[in-house]
C-alpha cells in the first residue's frame, strides 16, 4: 500500500503485469481486505485468500480455485515488484507449451557482490534449460580456481529471479506435498519440488528484479524509475 510517487505499489505491480501481453488477465491474490478493496477502487481485480498460507505458490492455488476460466498456467508475480517490465512475464509465458511443468526466470550474474551473497539464490541448469539445483552458495564451486576473482572470468552462474509459472494440475499436487529436507536445508520452497521430481524450465532474461522489502529498497527503486 505503500505510495510510490501517486501511486500505491501494488497498483504499480497490477499494471505493470497488464501490460504483458500473454496474460489472460491478472489477479491480486491477498488476505488482507484493505489490499482487497484497494485493488477494486482502482479497476484492478482481487480474490480474498486465508491468511494461513505458507507460501505464495498456495495463496495462488486457492485464488486459481476462486477464479473461472480454465486456465492452463498460472504466474506468480511477486507484489513487491512495482516496476517489473512486461517482456521477462512474457519471455516466461512463451515456454508454457503444455509439456512444461513449471518455469522460473534467471538471469546471468555480472558481479562478484551478487554470486557470492547468501540471500541471493543460484541456479544450475542442465543441457535442456532445466534447473538442476538452486542454492545459496555460490554453484558450481569451481575447485581450480586460485581466487574468487576468477569465478566470473571461468564459467557463467545464474542467478534466480522469483517469478514462477505452473502448469495448473502440477500447481494443485505441489500444495498439497509436505517441506521436504532439502527446502529445509536451504529455506528455499521451490527445492521441494525438485525433490519430489518435478522439472523446472528456465527462461534467461536480461532484466533484473527491483523487489521493495525495505524503505532504503524503495529510496532506491524511486531514484531509479522516477528521477
Amino acid at each position: 500500500m505503500v505510495d510510490i510517487g501517486g501511486k500505491s505499489m501494488i497498483q504499480r505491480v497490477y499494471e505493470q503485469a497488464s501490460k504483458a501481453t500473454q496474460l489472460g488477465q491478472v489477479i491480486v491474490a491477498t488476505d488482507d481486505e484493505r489490499i482487497f478493496n484497494h485493488v477494486e477502487e482502482f479497476g484492478g481485480k482481487a480474490v480474498m485468500t486465508s491468511e494461513d498460507h505458507q507460501s505464495g505458490t498456495d495463496r495462488c492455488y486457492e485464488a486459481l480455485s476462486k477464479t473461472d476460466g480454465g486456465y492452463d498456467y498460472v504466474i506468480n508475480i511477486q507484489g513487491d515488484e512495482p516496476f517489473i517490465s512486461p517482456e521477462p512475464i512474457d519471455h516466461l509465458a512463451s515456454v508454457l507449451n503444455g509439456d512444461t511443468e513449471l518455469a522460473t526466470l534467471v538471469k546471468v550474474i555480472d558481479n562478484d557482490e551478487i554470486l557470492f551473497n547468501v540471500n541471493v539464490p543460484k541456479a544450475v541448469l542442465n543441457k535442456r534449460g532445466e534447473v538442476m539445483y538452486f542454492s545459496r552458495q555460490t554453484i558450481p564451486y569451481l575447485r581450480n580456481a586460485q581466487s574468487q576473482d576468477e569465478f566470473l572470468k571461468s564459467h557463467v552462474f545464474y542467478k534466480h529471479i522469483g517469478i514462477y509459472a505452473y502448469r495448473t494440475d502440477v500447481l494443485a499436487e505441489i500444495t498439497k506435498l509436505p517441506v521436504s529436507s532439502l527446502e529445509k536445508a536451504e529455506a528455499l520452497e521451490q527445492l521441494r519440488w525438485l525433490e519430489n521430481g518435478y522439472a523446472i524450465r528456465a527462461v534467461i532474461t536480461s532484466d533484473d528484479s527491483h523487489g521493495v522489502d525495505t524503505p532504503d529498497d524503495l529510496a532506491r527503486v524511486t531514484r531509479k524509475f522516477l528521477h
